[in-house]
């Protein structure tokens, strides 16, 4: 694919901002005609620059607002070990991020439950059952400073 232009870039800021904004409306904003801003968002989606769209629901809503961030070491690095707790975590839907990293452990859980009560159950009934396990730390979110959704746009991707 070719490099992203100018009007690209307006396109996935503001599908960033509005994934329900109507194609002759985006066309409008980007001065373009509707046909071929819809080609271009079309080329995007295709070559992988825009995976999806989705509603951001409320958390504290969906009751899954008490937010909780855990650092996991494990007892080995290898590879089995790492695929067999990469599986693992997949299941567990109160882990909605995880990461692995380098450094002082091997991964960053992001978990949403809906109170302190319902973390602790995750994690004596799911999370310490898991095998390989040597060491976990707990952070809880006291208050969300930033939250950023959207992607800077590099002026050359």
């Amino acid at each position: 694919m070719k490099p992203l232009d100018k009007i690209d870039r307006n396109i996935l800021e503001t599908l960033q901002d509005d994934g329900r904004i109507s194609n002759v409306e985006l066309a409008r904003l980007v001065n373009l005609s509707p046909t071929p801003c819809l080609e271009r968002v079309r080329r995007l989606e295709k070559s992988g620059y825009i995976k999806g769209y989705r509603a951001e629901l409320c958390a504290d809503k969906m009751k899954a607002g008490f937010v909780t961030f855990i650092t996991v070491s494990l007892d080995r690095t290898t590879e089995d070990v790492f695929e067999k707790f990469s599986e693992q975590i997949a299941h567990l839907d109160e882990i909605v991020e995880c990461h692995m990293v380098g450094g002082g452990f091997d991964y960053i859980l992001k978990i949403r439950t809906e109170t302190m009560a319902a973390f602790r159950s995750l994690i004596f009934e799911k999370l310490s059952n898991l095998p390989h396990i040597s060491q976990t730390h707990s952070y809880f979110v006291m208050e969300e400073v930033k939250c950023e959704k959207s992607l800077k746009i590099p002026d050359t991707a």
